[in-house]
């Protein structure tokens, strides 16, 4: 009975090995660049009878006029499929000033911006031309990727003498521009909602906390780490928002996948001294994912008066989706403190996450 036992054991014991190493495969393929993956970027200027708009947009979405393949659509490209892409624009993203709409005119646009991903992006100028002075204008933006809830654009906007900035989703594609307090508030919900979905997609932040939590430990514990990563992602997130602290993409999204991996590995390997100094540990990988962080609102062009808006709604609505995913992390756990497998399940998640981490890392260092 014994053999058999031990034989189950070892076969039960090979099939979690694989399971971890099919997650770590099929995790670490994700693209490094996977928040912009689905993110437009539109810096809309109205003057009294004309919106300009310069978008920057999955090319995917327009990949009829990509006649070479190339991710990007060129100025020989835009202006061969001029028709083609005002119809899809001018469906998808539609300004009118009460019933009149803009008649659009579609070209190239500046290439020298299109950053972090300049293989998936394009970029194209858009001109809506009124008869009239626009009076009150309504943007009904609906140019994202298909079948994807988290899509989104991120909008700067001036307006008459002011800069305001906004969130397009699928859930909120309208914006009638309105002076006061009414935009402010739009702005700081559609921020909320911006910081929550940087979280919940962002799948290196996401192993990283439930890394942390593999380590174990009561609620005390729980609140040591989640305060130290509060405090210390909130700090880089700030300063780089404000262009005080900079550091190169590639070395900020290589250290978050470094992070990873090397929370994992000391949850297999130095647990006693892991679980004294985790605390610290948090803090200084912390300051790295809210450098992170900071990437998504550097693409926008926000105006100082409402940068402080922008970035308490912004680190509120990032907060609201860490406690979401902790809380979910330590609900599982909890679920599993009678289990005779609660160990065990501990140490897979970690080598999974360690193996995930070190495939990152080498495709945003030396890969990317």
């Amino acid at each position: 009975m014994r053999r058999n036992g031990g034989t189950a054991l070892r076969f039960l014991k090979r099939v979690m090995a694989f399971g971890v190493l099919l997650l770590a495969w099929s995790l670490g393929t994700l693209p490094a660049d996977a928040h912009w993956a689905d993110l437009s970027v539109a810096e809309i200027t109205v003057d009294p009878t004309q919106v300009r708009i310069v978008l920057t947009f999955p090319t995917s979405l327009a990949v009829f006029a990509d006649d070479d393949h190339d991710g990007q659509l060129s100025a020989q490209e835009v202006r061969a499929h001029r028709a083609e892409l005002e119809t899809l624009l001018g469906q998808r993203i539609r300004l009118a000033d009460g019933d009149e709409r803009g008649v659009l005119a579609v070209t190239p646009g500046p290439t020298g911006d299109i950053k972090p991903a300049p293989g998936t992006h394009s970029t194209l100028l858009l001109v809506y031309h009124w008869s009239r002075p626009v009076q009150a204008l309504a943007i009904q933006y609906q140019l994202f990727v298909p079948g994807v809830s988290t899509a989104s654009c991120l909008a700067t906007i001036a307006y008459k003498g002011q800069v305001r900035n906004f969130v397009f989703t699928p859930q909120r594609h309208t914006l009638t521009l309105a002076p006061g307090a009414a935009a402010l508030w739009y702005q700081s919900i559609s921020f909320v909602a911006l910081g929550i979905r940087h979280i919940l997609t962002g799948y290196d932040h996401m192993l990283f906390l439930i890394s942390l939590l593999m380590l174990g430990g009561g609620l005390r514990s729980l609140l040591k780490i989640v305060t130290a990563f509060t405090v210390a992602h909130s700090v880089t997130l700030s300063l780089a928002a404000l262009n005080i602290v900079a550091l190169p993409s590639r070395l900020v999204e290589s250290g978050i996948a470094l992070s990873i991996a090397y929370v994992a590995a000391e949850n297999l390997w130095r647990r006693e001294h892991a679980t004294r100094s985790r605390w610290l540990v948090t803090f200084s990988f912390g300051l790295i994912h809210g450098l992170g962080f900071a990437t998504i609102l550097k693409e926008m062009a926000i105006s100082r008066s409402s940068l402080a808006l922008s970035l308490v709604s912004f680190n509120f609505g990032v907060e609201l989706g860490q406690i979401a995913v902790v809380a979910t992390a330590f609900l599982c756990l909890g679920a599993l403190a009678t289990s005779v497998w609660e160990s065990t399940a501990r140490r897979w998640v970690s080598a999974g996450a360690a193996a995930v981490g070190i495939i990152w890392f080498i495709q945003r260092a030396f890969l990317a």
